[in-house]
Parts: C-alpha cells; sequence; structure tokens
C-alpha cells in the first residue's frame, strides 16, 4: 500500500482497550486514516507521500480538551486572584459585553488554536459567544471542535433577544451539521444561575431533537450550590435531573460540589464529566471528586476551562495537576494514576464527547489524529515508564510534530496551517483596547 504518511521507528502508546505499547513500531496513514499500525517489517517496500522518521520518539493520540472557552484567549491574566463570581461578573461579564465581535472571536480562537496544536490537543470542545467563527477558525486551522453555541438569560453581543434561544440553537445545528469532519455542533447553556429552567429544558429539548451534546457548567463552586437550594430548593445536580435534563448526551464541566448521592445520579443517567482541576484550583472552587466519580462508572475526560481562569491551555499541565492534586486531597499516593489520566485525556476524553469510535486511541481504522513527542531531551532520559513519563515529566513543548484527520498541522515545532506572528500581532491590539476599558479609559 502507498501511504500519505508513513511514521516509523516509533515507540507507540496506542492507548486502545488492551492498552499496547509498541516498540520499533510504524503507523501507516491514507486518507484521513491510521491504515496500519504494526511493528517496523519490511519498511523498504513501504512507500509513502511522507516518510517521518520518529526514531527517539513517543507517538500516541493527540489530546482531547474536553472543555474550553478558545476565544477567552484575549484576557488572559485579566483578572487573576478572585473568587469566580467577583472575576465573573465585575471584570468577565463587563468586557466580554463591550468587546465581543465576529472578528474577536475569530481572532482569539486562532491562537488559542495555535496554543493547543503547539501543545498536543487535536481536539477541543468549545462554548462561547459568536461560535460559528470558532468553527470557521478551527477549519481554518485544520483543527477538531466540538463547536458548542452558548446560551444565558441576559442579552448577549450575538443575541440581545433571550427568547429567540430555540431559534438560534437551531440554526446553529443546522448550519455546522456535515460541514466538515472536522466539526461537530453542540449546544451549552451557560449554568442554573445564569438560565432559567424554561431555558435549561428549551435547549435541551432542542439538543434532544437534533442529537447533538447539551453542556453546562454545573456544581462549580459552594456559593452556586448554595444559591441554587435558595432558588429552587435543591442542589444543582438535583435540580437539574428534576428538569430532566440529565442523560448520557449532557456533559456538565466541573461538578466540584456534589455528594455521593449525586454521584449516583450522574452515573445512572450516564451523564459524561469534564474535570478542570487547574481552573478549579486557581479560582479556589475546590476539587472535584473525580476519583469517586470514575469508581462509580461515570466517565470523566480533562479539559482547561478558558486561559482567562487557567491561564494556559497545555493538556499535558492539566494531566499532572490532575494527578497529583489527588493524590494530596486524599493522601493516596495511588488514585489518579498516570494510565488513568492519560486515558482521561485520550480516549475517555473522545468518550466524554462522543467520538470514541473515531478518535481517542491509535488503531486501525480510527481517524489519524495523533503527536509525536520528543523524549531524548534531557529532563525525559532515562525512560522506563511511558506512562508516568507524559504525566509527570513531559511538558507540551515536547510535542514536536501533530497530526489532526491525517494532516500534519505542526511539524518541528513549525505551524503549517496559520501565520502564528500575524495571530499574535491581532490579538495584541484587541488586548490593547481591553486593557484600556479595564483601566477606565476610553476603548477605541
Amino acid at each position: 500500500m502507498t501511504f500519505d504518511i508513513l511514521i516509523k521507528n516509533c515507540t507507540i502508546l496506542t492507548m486502545s482497550r488492551r492498552d499496547e505499547i509498541i516498540h520499533g513500531g510504524i503507523i501507516g496513514i491514507k486518507d484521513g486514516i491510521i491504515a496500519d499500525v504494526s511493528t517496523g517489517g519490511d519498511i523498504q517496500s513501504m512507500d509513502a507521500g511522507e516518510v517521518i522518521d520518529a526514531e527517539g520518539s513517543l507517538v500516541m493520540p493527540g489530546l482531547v480538551n474536553t472543555h474550553t472557552h478558545v476565544p477567552m484567549v484575549c484576557f488572559r491574566g485579566l483578572a487573576d486572584d478572585l473568587p469566580l463570581m467577583e472575576w465573573l461578573n465585575n471584570h468577565i461579564f463587563p468586557v466580554e459585553r463591550k468587546f465581543i465581535s465576529r472578528d474577536m472571536v475569530y481572532d482569539g480562537a486562532m491562537l488559542a488554536i495555535a496554543e493547543m496544536i503547539l501543545s498536543g490537543t487535536t481536539t477541543f470542545c468549545d462554548g462561547y459567544f459568536y461560535e460559528s467563527s470558532v468553527g470557521r477558525a478551527a477549519v481554518d486551522a485544520g483543527m477538531r471542535i466540538v463547536a458548542s453555541q452558548g446560551f444565558i438569560d441576559f442579552p448577549t453581543p450575538d443575541g440581545q433577544d433571550p427568547s429567540n434561544n430555540v431559534r438560534i440553537a437551531e440554526t446553529f445545528i443546522e448550519k455546522w451539521t456535515d460541514v466538515s469532519p472536522l466539526v461537530t455542533p453542540s449546544l451549552v447553556c451557560h449554568s442554573a444561575y445564569t438560565c432559567s429552567p424554561r431555558t435549561l429544558m428549551a435547549i435541551k429539548d432542542v439538543a434532544r431533537r437534533y442529537g447533538v451534546a447539551y453542556q453546562i457548567h454545573l456544581a462549580e463552586t459552594r456559593e452556586e450550590a448554595a444559591m441554587i437550594e435558595r432558588l429552587y430548593g435543591e442542589t444543582p445536580v438535583r435540580h437539574l435531573d428534576k428538569l430532566g435534563v440529565l442523560d448520557d448526551a449532557t456533559i456538565p464541566a466541573h461538578c466540584v460540589w456534589v455528594d455521593d448521592e449525586e454521584i449516583g445520579i450522574l452515573a445512572d443517567k450516564g451523564v459524561r464529566v469534564s474535570h478542570n482541576p487547574e481552573s478549579n484550583m486557581k479560582l479556589g472552587a475546590g476539587v472535584a471528586p473525580a476519583p469517586k466519580m470514575i469508581d462509580r462508572g461515570v466517565v470523566v475526560g480533562l479539559g482547561t476551562d478558558g486561559a482567562a481562569s487557567n491561564n494556559d491551555l497545555d493538556m499535558f499541565g492539566e494531566m499532572a495537576t490532575a494527578a497529583k492534586l489527588h493524590k494530596a486531597t486524599l493522601l493516596d499516593p495511588t488514585v489518579m494514576d498516570a494510565r488513568t489520566v492519560i486515558r482521561m485525556a485520550t480516549i475517555e476524553g473522545a468518550r466524554v464527547l462522543g467520538l470514541e469510535n473515531r478518535i481517542g486511541s491509535i488503531e486501525k481504522g480510527k481517524t489519524a489524529d495523533l503527536i509525536i513527542i520528543d523524549v531524548n531531551r534531557p529532563h525525559l532520559t532515562p525512560l522506563y515508564n511511558c506512562y508516568s513519563h507524559v504525566v509527570y515529566a513531559a511538558s507540551g513543548s515536547d510535542v514536536r510534530t501533530s497530526i489532526i484527520q491525517g494532516a500534519i498541522v505542526m511539524k518541528d515545532r513549525i505551524l503549517r496551517t496559520m501565520n502564528l506572528s500575524d495571530v499574535m500581532d491581532r490579538v495584541r491590539k484587541i488586548a490593547d483596547r481591553v486593557k484600556a476599558f479595564s483601566q477606565g479609559g476610553a476603548a477605541s
């Protein structure tokens, strides 16, 4: 067979059901699909349009970021060291009302996509305003996205009348269905404290009718939990369960303030959770009981959240934090072992997004979304255990090549699908205006 891309001389961390690690392996890619995964064999008889010699490298599935808001890179570092509600109401919401536009969202998305590709993420699940601009950026950059149009119960930059939410949701899904193999449409309600029960149920009804995922920030802070209980007489999870919006196509982010009974509800309903440890830590929200959720059978993936609350989009850092945080809080060095955490960032993350049949592992017949990590570096020498190395020693900057849908989007740390200097310059100009506004000056 003639391959489009042939990767040879590599160690392959497959993340398949059997968790094979293949040494001296080859990966053949044809028409965007993994056509061969095996040991070396007779490489001389194989032909390829591009051959990558990955000697001294580890190849693994591209990382899956299950929750983020990529245009918020434009607000990175704007308002740090604040509680969530103060951060949102006094800083983030005001600058969003002032500056969010289609162009701003596109430019911010392009910068975030560059950051993610360079640090090994090949799929991200996003939710924001003007989400079509995020989808357009992902297609232009060759990045896989679950694009989620956002909804909230007050006027937004892309929806001044919340009574039009259902029509906007339907139009968004219809616009993005079958447009590109890189794009999967979805819907996201911001939270149960910014969306009325009527809105939560109406948007879920649209999601069910069209067969797309429904996302929401859930039980993120103690204040949120108290607020929902005060308003509706139920904790956040029980509130959503009572409204009938929890099922196997519901993806809540955070789930920090949940008790054992609520974890049981999530498990029974087949709800899939995005765990965002760094954002939760930075905002002082607490520590989500991810090990308990996994033990109860809840599918849990990893997410970075937006760069305004993290403040980066590096999934390698998220893996390291997830592994160490739970060991420290539970006083147990065996919980959240390296293999479990990598699965959360790959195949389990794909399962959270409903994409496990296409991505998340390196197996014949799956879509070719994978990354090549240079392990021939001082901080990665020697190598005894691939899983431990990826979680505890490697970083996003060790990713040498990223391949998405069988296309090389980054090789030898050079992005092939965008002019990075131009993208950074455009975001710097946005930041100049945001800075002037946030400091009380006149924003142009």
